[in-house]
This record gives structure tokens, C-alpha cells and sequence, in this order.
């Protein structure tokens, strides 16, 4: 048996066995994609498992998550640092290998994947992220920045609606360096796939505008190499390669759904060792597949070496590029900026989402890895980089994105993007329409991506557009995702406040959720917003009620508590636009802005009430929105609702009786 053979079947009995002794799992498709899983690590892909973050290394997503042992046999023989025993304790309480990849768990994990279709969407992002700093960076003499991202996902994949939004952008895009290898065995958990996926897959990527190939038998390494290198060949289209394979292969259960999600048996491991002719211990590797492999390892040393003379080279010839290269690659906004008085400053009052968008042009001129946009709805949202071009085929130096009505393949491709590094991703849409990328975002909190969100149109105050477009629950969803900030700014300085949360925050994605409405200047707001919650405005004499509001309901209370001081009641206005920064402080400062001793507190927000109770106590009040808007102008919705100084006044005085 040759090398290569004697190679792919160790991934085969490493992944089956680990999944036999977890006693859960998904062995069939380790069984049936390890050879071109082998095929594209050990003969195409540069990458070095010594150094995992190599910044030029060739970047893997398995997008078919389910498949994880797949990955972990190939880190663990491949020198990612994954020891047997890892294999051993797969999907067992703090083990490096769960039951679904996990970016920032287990090195050589590009990306957290699982949730079908998100793999081969944040790919996309990745081999965006690529071809921009190509563009600005590479010579044409050295190309410093010159990798490719590969993908093997399956039909589960490219049933979800999202494979379909990130693919059509990535081939309106022309992205070549984009490949994915489809897992094609036509069985998913409830049968085989003609139940409810009969289209002609290859056909549709195709007038998506990728490159096809066609691999009839998986086995076949040789064809698989072969169909790999020449969609490497075209680098103006991005390339899928249909390989057929056996889920379950060598077993009594190929080709059926029972090979899908649970352990093989006992019996099928037998079989599938007599068929392999496999005759060693549990979790044995042959030394002549570590000497193979030891010496691939190498190759990927020297791969990263190459590189690193090449970038040493680079820095000699082009000794200013190369500097913005480390800055770029920092992620850091140079010169002090944020702390100066004039990201700061503003004139008058705007929108929230105007303000955002001075914001982000200001950035821009001093933040050249500052790339994002809107899904089709820049001049809404503000997002537009005026002194950038558009990113697109013709022109992948341009920073501009523009991604189509496609908010889900968003969120997933600004994952990418963080996950690639060296561009400080941002993405807008309406507010109400996180609902369509919300598991993207969700992806974002749990890999720990500094992602920015810019959320505008976030209220009833969106008026005509009627209940289909006003956010009432989001807030709540939002504050209700671990290691997610949501940011509701109540005025520009504040907005100033989550625009620099956004650019400094390491391990958190930010979103920022705006007006479309115009809202005044407020005085007091500014950098203290960055403690989530604080006194904007305090009482006079005795402190006797407490109006804690965020966004555009801050000037509310501001304009209700003038009323109420007026009649001798000690009235604080707490400005509090992320809940997640102010349950951060520190309980002294917690205790500070909102006295326990002071019962009498109205809470004021122009969404649902869930979660407030938390700051008003059982003896406050709300004033928020438990029902749906309606379609009118903004100001006779605030008004019908109950959001108005007067009805702020008159909740309060109710309270204090």
C-alpha cells in the first residue's frame, strides 16, 4: 500500500474511533472526505502547523462542522499540537476538541463552524480580505500578501440560503483565490438528499459566475489534485469542485443516514478495519505515516521561511509599505486620534446615523485598513467612505463594499474578514434587520471577533415604514447574547463614544444602534459613555427620583427632569447606552450612578421592557414599547406611544405618590 493510501486511512480510523469512543459523533463523512481533505493538505495548501497564525499561510474552513474529527486527525497528524489523548477525549468536558470546530480553542481552527452554511460564507470574506490587501500591497515584483482559502462544505451547505447569498457576491466579485471542494455524497440526517435538493448544484455556481469541476470518485486523489490545480488556473473566477463521495465508506452503513450523525458500532468498525486491512491498536498511527508526515511538516517550515525572506525583502525595497503593513496588521488607529478633541467635536445636533457616518469618514483618513459597507443601504446607513473607491472585480483596492440585500452573508463575511486580519471590518443594515443575520452575529460573539455593526433606523421614530421596519425586541435579543455590546447612543458625542469602543475593543463585537431621526446635542454626553452608564445630568437638592433612558428617549428625560426639578423633586438623568459596559463597573461606581437607597426610578426606552426591571427595581416604573409600532410619522408614534417629556412627567409624579 502506498504512503499517500496508508495516510488517508489513518485519518479514516483516527476520526472512527474517536467518535466510537465518545460514543457521539459524526463519523461518515471523515470516512468519505479524508482522501481529498489528504489530498489538499499534504499536496497543495501552504501552511505550516508549527506556526498556525503565519499570516500568508493558505487558509481551511470545514464548513461541514459536524465533520470535526475530519479536521482534528488532520491537525493531529499534520503538527497543529493536538496529541493523541485529544483524540481521545473528543466532545468530552474541556478537551481541545468539542464536538464542532471552535476558532480560538483548538490552533489550526480558522473559523468556529457547525451551523450549516456559515463555513463557506466566511470564506468568502477571507478571500476578500485577501485580494484587498493584495491590491493595496503587493508589487510587481513581490507579492507579499498571495494565499488562497479553501472550503470543503456539503450538501447541508449549500441547501442554507446563505451559501447562496455569499456565493453570488463572491462570483459577482470574481474572487480566484476562493476554492471549495464539495463534499458531494447526496445524504443528509433524514435521508437522501433527492427528498428536498435535487437541483444541478454545479449548474448553479455556474451562473452564480464560479469555475466547475467535476470529480467522479473521491478516491481518486490524483483526479482531485488535478481538479484543485486547474481551478487555481483561473484567478478571476472563484472555483467549486463537485467530488463525489461514500458517507460512511467502508462500512455496512455507506452510503445511508445512519452513517451521518451517530457512532459506527462495534461491528462497523470491524468491518471497516478488514476493509482498510487495518491491523493496529485503537488510535495507532503507522511510523512510516509519521515519517511521511514529519516530513511535510518541514515543507511547511520552509514554506513560511520562503515567505519570511520574501517579506524581509520586501521591507528592504519598500521600506514605507512595509510599515503600513505592520500598521495594518496591528489593527490599531495610529497617532493618538481617538483621544483627540476633534474626533470628539461637533456643532450641532444630527442623527445618530449621521453622525456615525462623519465618524466613520474621519476615521478613514487616518485608518487605511478600515473596509466595510451596507447591505444596499449606504445612503441610509451612512457607511459610505467618500474619499474610497468601491471594492469590486475591477478593483480590489477599493474599501467600499458593497453587499448587496444580503444581510446574512454579510454578517458571516465581516466574520471572515476579522478572522483573516489586517482590515478592520465594519457592515450596516436597519437595526430590524439583524433578524436576518443573527446567527452570523452570533458567530461573532462566540469566536470573539472585533466586529463592528453599524444598526441604524432604530426605532418607532422610522416612521412611515410602519411596524415591518421598527425594532421593538432587538435590544433585548442583543443584550441578551454573551460578549456582545450593544451601543445605543443618545446623541454625536456619544456615537463618538461607540465608535471608539468599536475601534479599540480586542475580543468583542460592538453594535452600534442609531437614529434616522435628528436629535440635539446634549450637555454632559461625551467620553463617559464609554462606562455604559453615567450622570448626564444631576439632581438638584435631594435626590428623589432616578430617569435612566438611552438613545433618542435621553433627551426625554433631560426635558422631563427640567419639569420636575421645577416642582422641588431632586431629578438624575442617567444616560446608560450599553448595558454590557455599565454591569462592567465596578460595584462602588454601579452604586454611585444609581443610589440604592433612591427606589423611585423610571426607565425610559422606545423598545421592549424586558430586562429593565433589573435597574428599575419592582418599585419602578417604564416606559417602553410591549407591542408592535404602526405607520405614521415618527413624531405622532413617540407621541401615541407614550414617549414624550409630559408622559415621562406624569409616570414619574405617579411614582412618587
Amino acid at each position: 500500500m502506498n504512503i499517500d493510501q496508508r495516510s488517508i486511512d489513518t485519518i479514516r480510523m483516527l476520526s472512527a474511533e474517536a467518535v466510537e469512543k465518545a460514543k457521539s459523533g459524526h463519523p461518515g463523512m471523515p470516512l468519505g472526505a479524508a482522501p481529498m481533505a489528504y489530498t489538499l493538505w499534504s499536496r497543495v495548501m501552504d501552511h505550516n502547523g508549527k506556526n498556525p497564525t503565519w499570516f500568508n499561510r493558505d487558509r481551511f474552513i470545514l464548513s461541514a462542522g459536524h465533520g470535526s474529527m475530519l479536521l482534528y486527525s488532520m491537525l493531529h497528524l499534520f503538527g497543529y499540537g493536538l496529541e493523541i489523548e485529544d483524540l481521545k477525549n473528543f466532545r468530552q468536558l474541556g478537551s481541545k476538541t468539542p464536538g464542532h470546530p471552535e476558532y480560538g480553542h483548538t490552533k489550526g481552527v480558522e473559523a468556529t463552524t457547525g451551523p450549516l452554511g456559515q463555513g463557506i460564507s466566511t470564506a468568502v470574506g477571507m478571500a476578500m480580505a485577501e485580494a484587498h490587501m493584495a491590491a493595496v500591497f503587493n508589487t510587481e515584483d513581490i507579492k507579499v500578501i498571495d494565499h488562497y482559502t479553501y472550503v470543503i462544505a456539503g450538501d447541508g451547505d449549500l441547501m442554507e440560503g446563505i451559501s447562496n447569498e455569499a456565493s453570488s457576491l463572491a462570483g459577482t466579485l470574481g474572487l480566484g483565490k476562493l476554492i471549495v471542494l464539495y463534499d458531494s455524497n447526496s445524504i443528509s440526517i433524514e435521508g437522501s438528499t433527492d427528498l428536498a435538493f435535487t437541483e444541478k448544484v454545479r449548474d448553479r455556481y455556474t451562473a452564480l459566475g464560479w469555475d466547475t469541476h467535476y470529480v467522479g470518485d473521491g478516491t481518486d486523489i490524483e483526479a482531485v489534485e488535478q481538479a484543485i490545480l486547474a481551478a487555481k488556473a483561473e484567478d478571476r473566477k472563484p472555483s467549486l469542485i463537485e467530488v463525489r463521495t461514500n458517507i460512511g465508506y467502508g462500512t455496512e452503513k455507506q452510503d445511508s443516514a445512519s452513517a451521518h450523525g451517530e457512532p459506527l458500532g462495534s461491528h462497523n468498525l470491524d468491518i471497516l478495519r478488514k476493509n482498510l486491512g487495518w491491523e493496529l491498536e485503537s488510535f495507532k498511527v503507522p511510523d512510516e505515516v509519521r515519517q511521511h508526515m514529519d516530513a511535510l511538516i518541514e515543507r511547511g517550515m520552509n514554506k513560511e521561511k520562503a515567505w519570511n525572506d520574501l517579506l524581509h525583502s520586501y521591507s528592504v525595497k519598500y521600506p514605507e509599505k512595509a510599515k503600513e503593513l505592520d500598521i495594518w496588521l496591528s489593527g490599531e488607529v495610529s497617532d493618538g486620534y481617538l483621544e483627540s478633541e476633534e474626533f470628539w467635536s461637533f456643532e450641532k445636533g444630527v442623527s445618530t446615523r449621521e453622525a456615525s457616518g462623519i465618524l466613520i469618514n474621519r476615521l478613514a483618513e487616518r485608518l487605511p485598513s478600515l473596509f466595510g459597507g451596507s447591505a444596499d443601504l449606504a445612503p441610509s446607513n451612512k457607511t459610505n467612505m467618500k474619499n474610497r473607491t468601491a471594492f469590486s472585480r475591477e478593483d480590489y483596492s477599493g474599501s467600499n463594499i458593497h453587499f448587496g440585500v444580503r444581510e446574512h452573508a454579510m454578517g458571516a463575511i465581516l466574520n471572515g474578514l476579522a478572522l483573516h486580519g489586517g482590515v478592520k471590518p465594519y457592515g450596516g443594515t436597519f437595526f430590524i434587520f439583524t433578524d436576518y443575520m443573527k446567527p452570523a452575529m452570533r458567530l461573532s460573539s462566540l469566536m470573539e471577533l472585533p466586529v463592528t455593526y453599524v444598526l441604524t433606523h432604530d426605532s418607532i421614530g422610522v416612521g412611515e415604514d410602519g411596524p415591518t421596519h421598527q425594532p421593538i425586541e432587538q435590544m433585548a435579543v442583543f443584550r441578551a447574547q454573551p460578549n456582545f455590546i450593544a451601543f445605543r447612543p443618545a446623541d454625536a458625542r456619544e456615537t463618538a463614544a461607540g465608535w471608539y469602543l468599536a475601534m479599540t475593543t480586542k475580543n468583542t463585537p460592538v453594535g452600534l444602534v442609531l437614529t434616522r431621526q435628528n436629535l440635539p446635542l446634549l450637555e454632559g454626553t461625551g467620553k463617559d459613555a464609554l462606562k455604559g452608564g453615567y450622570v448626564l445630568k444631576r439632581e438638584t437638592g435631594e435626590l428623589r427620583l432616578i430617569l435612566i433612558a438611552t438613545g433618542s428617549e435621553t433627551e426625554l428625560a433631560v426635558r422631563a427632569s427640567n419639569e420636575l426639578e421645577k416642582d422641588g423633586i431632586g431629578t438624575r438623568v442617567v444616560s446608560m447606552p450599553s448595558w454590557e459596559l455599565f454591569d462592567q463597573q465596578s460595584e462602588e461606581y454601579r452604586n454611585e450612578v444609581l443610589p440604592n437607597n433612591v427606589r423611585a426610578r423610571v426607565a425610559i426606552e422606545a423598545a421592549t421592557s424586558m430586562g429593565w426591571h433589573k435597574y428599575t427595581g419592582i418599585d419602578g416604573a417604564i416606559i417602553s414599547l410591549d407591542t408592535f409600532g404602526g405607520s405614521a410619522p415618527g413624531e405622532q408614534l413617540f407621541e401615541k406611544f407614550g414617549f414624550t417629556a409630559e408622559n415621562v412627567v406624569n409616570e414619574s409624579r405617579k411614582l412618587l405618590k
